[in-house]
């Protein structure tokens, strides 16, 4: 019986403590499913806000890290256009400044709906080629992102905060950090104000009509890739195992099209294909490098929202461009080549190849052939 006694005595202790501890363990359970929410939440149109035309207006800090708070305020101009149906935007920025003069950038944002985040790519037309990525994404309406450069020869973690972005003023800073992010210091502060017709008609991307003539090239490279712009049909052919002296090849249909940026000097070119494995959206971003004449080609898939790096550099010569990198390839380092062939007609070619002894012989494993769609249809696209 004293057992029993003191079995019943924890008993009635416990019930006791259950009223008080109730609210507290729902509390928590509500947390954690909060949590999970805002983990699994799909975020691919976080930055729908910022689709549209905008007046901007800047500050800079001139010196970062160095003690410096001497700013600068300027103004400027952007657009920013859907690609993929959201999931994917281009901004072109354009602004003017007594200190840095004029301004040509471009933000390339990808979504990756696998792990729910964005990356965001900035380039300049003075150099032509991408920044490392700020990888986040929005949580409670404000959106983090975070990557790292070099600053005066150190490496820097960069963060960019975006916030107010259910108004028609969205705010964005960056700061810099060089001591792996124990602090903070701001640089950069952007205010936007929406201007403008926001109607699919007035942000129409500029013309993807195709270049007139071959006339409008400067001699340097950088209209090289203009006859590509406009609609296209595409045929497809895959190797199916590269390297392995298979033979087999896969073949599949497509539509695209090509959109100037910085009058030329770069392009967005957009594709979407049906192949045996499934619908695939891709993108490749060009950018020409008015230092070296070379262009850098950046391919994008919309199933993982990732740009592949490094990106094919090179030129043409004699009408042929071709663009080399190394990447690896089944764990193995390899060279990989893109060459363009009559793009001056309206049937251009592509092709990539694969190399495994150094550039000595080359496997094509991907022909496109591409054939311009007619004006009119064009025009109803």
């Amino acid at each position: 019986m004293p057992n029993l006694r003191k079995l019943v005595r924890a008993y009635l202790l416990l019930c006791s403590f259950i009223p008080a501890i109730l609210p507290s363990l729902v509390r928590a359970q509500q947390s954690s499913d909060a949590s999970k929410t805002a983990a699994q939440r799909d975020g691919q149109h976080d930055f729908d806000f910022e689709i549209g035309s905008w007046k901007i207006h800047l500050k800079k800090r001139l010196h970062p890290l160095t003690g410096s708070n001497t700013w600068v305020e300027f103004d400027g101009t952007s657009v920013t256009r859907q690609i993929w149906n959201g999931r994917s935007q281009l901004e072109q920025f354009e602004t003017d400044s007594d200190v840095a003069g004029h301004i040509e950038g471009l933000t390339l944002r990808l979504y990756n709906p696998e792990t729910r985040q964005w990356s965001l790519w900035w380039a300049n037309a003075k150099v032509g080629a991408v920044d490392p990525a700020q990888v986040g994404q929005f949580k409670n309406g404000v959106g983090e992102f975070y990557g790292w450069d070099t600053l005066n020869g150190k490496p820097i973690w960069i963060r960019f905060i975006w916030s107010d972005t259910n108004t028609d003023r969205p705010h964005f800073e960056q700061s810099f950090s060089d001591d792996g992010g124990k602090t903070w210091e701001l640089n950069w502060i952007t205010d936007q104000t929406r201007v403008g017709d926001q109607s699919a008609k007035a942000l129409a991307w500029p013309s993807s009509e195709p270049a007139k003539t071959m006339s409008q090239q400067t001699g340097d490279g950088q209209h090289d890739f203009d006859p590509l712009i406009g609609s296209w049909k595409f045929h497809l052919k895959k190797l199916d195992h590269p390297l392995t002296g298979s033979t087999t090849w896969t073949e599949f249909e497509g539509t695209g099209v090509c959109y100037k940026v910085w009058d030329g000097r770069a392009q967005l070119d957009t594709v979407e294909l049906n192949s045996p494995s499934g619908h695939i959206e891709g993108l490749t971003l060009r950018l020409f490098n008015p230092q070296s004449h070379q262009w850098r080609l950046y391919w994008a898939n919309s199933k993982d929202g990732v740009l592949s790096l490094p990106p094919p550099t090179g030129e043409f010569k004699n009408g042929r461009g071709e663009f080399i990198d190394q990447e690896p390839y089944k764990g193995r380092a390899i060279l990989v080549r893109y060459s363009w062939t009559n793009v001056a007609t309206s049937t251009p070619h592509f092709e990539q190849s694969f190399s495994d002894d150094g550039g000595k012989s080359w496997e094509a494993n991907w022909n496109t052939d591409q054939t311009r769609v007619s004006d009119e249809s064009d025009k109803a696209q």
